[in-house]
């Protein structure tokens, strides 16, 4: 059964390019092309995607995330905007979105997210993600890499499946301290530098997939 993708955008011409290129991936496509319009989608359908425009007329695409959620919470959200801020990024990510894109948008970028995001397996009984040969289980807390539990501080944990449930995006040490710390936490920024250590040595699927970028950050790197 072909997975499902809602396209919510107002350029129409850019919506079908999208769709064009989601298509040949062999993804069902659907296309809603304001807010309003967007909101009816999510209310008498399901989708295993939706790729969301923040700025749309009628209705806005925060509150189309806010509403997506709240119906699915298993329903996959990019967001695509013009603004790439910081701060915008991390509002979309802390309301639920599981990815952020900034316009003018690489359509080859877009499918391997697209890829990425629906085919990371997600089971909703226990809640778990499997990634090769890793699996998180969120529910327990419990991590396995070739089902041998690994021990894991709580700190650890959280870090990691930040990590996962964030593929391939770019996070700065602030970002991940705010992230997984808190926005109060007034410790040395290298205590994420030592959380990284510990799970590259902990776990071999993080030390071949967690990547640093130099002067910016870390990433979890799945292809």
């Amino acid at each position: 059964m072909k997975e499902k993708i809602l396209i919510i955008e107002d350029e129409k011409k850019l919506a079908h390019v999208m769709g064009l290129y989601l298509k040949k991936e062999g993804y069902d496509v659907f296309y809603a092309y304001d807010g309003l319009e967007g909101e009816e989608f999510i209310e008498n359908n399901s989708y295993d995607m939706v790729i969301l425009d923040i700025m749309m007329p009628k209705k806005d695409g925060w509150s189309l995330l806010k509403k997506i959620k709240s119906i699915c919470n298993d329903t996959k959200v990019i967001l695509t905007t013009a603004r790439g801020e910081e701060d915008d990024r991390i509002f979309g990510l802390e309301l639920g979105a599981d990815d952020y894109m900034v316009k003018p948008l690489s359509m080859r970028e877009l499918v391997l997210r697209v890829n990425l995001r629906i085919k990371t397996k997600t089971n909703n009984v226990n809640n778990t993600l499997i990634f090769d040969n890793l699996t998180i289980n969120q529910s327990n807390r419990e991590v396995l890499e070739n089902n041998k539990k690994i021990n894991l501080t709580p700190k650890e944990f959280e870090l990691l499946l930040f990590l996962c449930k964030n593929p391939n995006q770019v996070f700065n040490r602030s970002e991940v301290l705010d992230k997984i710390w808190g926005y109060d936490f007034m410790g040395d920024t290298r205590t994420v530098d030592t959380h990284i250590k510990n799970l590259r040595e902990k776990i071999k699927f993080c030390a071949n997939h967690i990547k640093t970028v130099w002067g910016v950050g870390y990433k979890i790197d799945i292809n």
